[in-house]
């Protein structure tokens, strides 16, 4: 193996990144200014919109459109998730950057326009500005910072990047990586997804989420006897689940930053009228599982809770449908090189040591582990989610984490490319 690139090396990438910052941040401005709302999941005009922004710097950005029956029936409406290949040369690893550019819906609450892409004090504001549009500027910057380098005959590398720029993962990604990695689009060496600026996150949590429909009886509210309430039904079933959730924290895990399984219900809707005995009750259920359990179990389980309580309420009838099951992350071996680097050039440009950890969150990374393929998140960010009101009003990035994390990710794709 080679040695490590020079310092001076790195000092001239931190000096590309450093002289063209203001365009970065432009970049990441018309990318937030572009809604990606998941739902409704109309996605496709952004990955245009993206393609036409790279193209400026002489990025070619490959279209892979969803076809429309599989996205219609996936509950979103439009999405094509694009690829960017720049080969150094024909030997070598290939090294891919994954963000997705679907977000949540903004809400209310927010004193930032959501789609203005606004800097107040050192941070942009605006869906998306910290998860994941942020990764988007901060994967295609560290890649012209390492072109130009070859640019100036500064370097030779070997192998190749692939930027990876997907739209589903609010839906558990199987159309965004899933489909691009299922139709043998790409089969890179190596993977960072995006992530946050202060820690390198090898594991994350699985999630099955569930709906629930619990029939009962309508009836006239002055002859409640004459039906089945659902709602009485369905309440009988939650209290049997949030039940569960004190004896999850009596199941801690072994990976640092992950807790114990958790399980919440984030959406409840049902019945006809006030003056109306509830027919109908449909909920839905988010379980958060841990890397060490078995997902197949926990589903086993799940679903035996909600039949011993609606056991308990005479006259209803219950149906449950899986959603998502998404499997967690566990490292893979061939990370090492990915986690050194990161650290090492983390340490040097933040000037304090960069922890690998695990994430309560699930990611569109797993999808690439369970290719084989290693992979680690990290990206622009905060110490944590709620920091960067991630699924909240005023979601920000502060511009500083932004420019470092660049230089953090150009200096470690340098080192990759660098070694045979």
């Amino acid at each position: 193996m080679t040695a490590l690139p020079t310092d001076s090396l790195y000092a001239q990438l931190d000096t590309w990144i450093d002289a063209h910052f203001d365009d970065e941040v432009r970049y990441l401005q018309a990318l937030v200014q572009v809604p990606t709302d998941t739902p409704p999941g109309n996605n496709a005009p952004h990955a245009e919109r993206t393609a036409e922004l790279l193209s400026q710097w002489g990025y070619v950005a490959e279209k892979h459109p969803v076809p429309a029956a599989e996205v219609q029936a996936y509950g979103l409406q439009s999405l094509t998730n694009l690829i960017v290949r720049r080969r150094f040369s024909e030997q070598g690893r290939t090294v891919a950057l994954n963000a997705h550019g679907d977000v949540v819906p903004p809400g209310e609450g927010w004193t930032h326009p959501p789609y203005g892409g606004e800097v107040v004090d050192g941070k942009l504001y605006g869906r998306a500005a910290a998860v994941s549009k942020s990764d988007f500027a901060t994967f295609t910057f560290a890649l012209r910072a390492l072109d130009a380098l070859v640019a100036q005959q500064a370097v030779t590398l070997q192998g190749g990047v692939e930027l990876h720029f997907t739209y589903d993962e609010e839906f558990g990604g199987e159309l965004g990586p899933g489909y691009l990695l299922r139709e043998g689009l790409t089969r890179p060496d190596l993977l960072i997804a995006a992530g946050f600026s202060y820690e390198v996150v090898t594991a994350h949590n699985g999630c099955l989420q569930m709906e629930v429909t619990v029939h009962g009886e309508m009836a006239h509210a002055a002859i409640p006897h004459t039906g089945v309430d659902a709602l009485q039904g369905a309440v009988s079933i939650l209290n049997a689940l949030y039940q569960q959730n004190t004896l999850y924290q009596q199941v801690t895990s072994q990976v640092p930053g992950i807790t114990h399984p958790y399980l919440n219900v984030g959406r409840i809707e049902g019945g006809t009228n006030t003056n109306v005995v509830p027919g109908k009750v449909v909920f839905k259920l988010d379980r958060r599982m841990i890397p060490e359990e078995d997902p197949v179990a926990v589903e086993a389980s799940i679903r035996q809770v909600i039949a011993d309580a609606a056991a308990s309420f005479p006259g209803i009838r219950v149906e449950i449908k899986r959603l998502l099951l998404a499997h967690s992350l566990k490292p893979l071996a061939g990370n090492a090189p990915l986690v050194d680097a990161l650290q090492r050039h983390g340490q040097a440009i933040f000037g304090e040591p960069i922890p690998t950890s695990g994430t309560p969150l699930y990611t569109d990374v797993r999808l690439y582990c369970a290719q084989g393929i290693p992979a680690v998140i990290y990206g622009a960010g905060p110490r944590t989610v709620r920091e960067s009101n991630a699924k909240r009003a005023d979601e920000h990035l502060v511009l500083d984490d932004l420019r470092r994390a660049t230089k953090v990710v150009a200096r470690t794709l340098l080192d990759l490319l660098s070694s045979p």
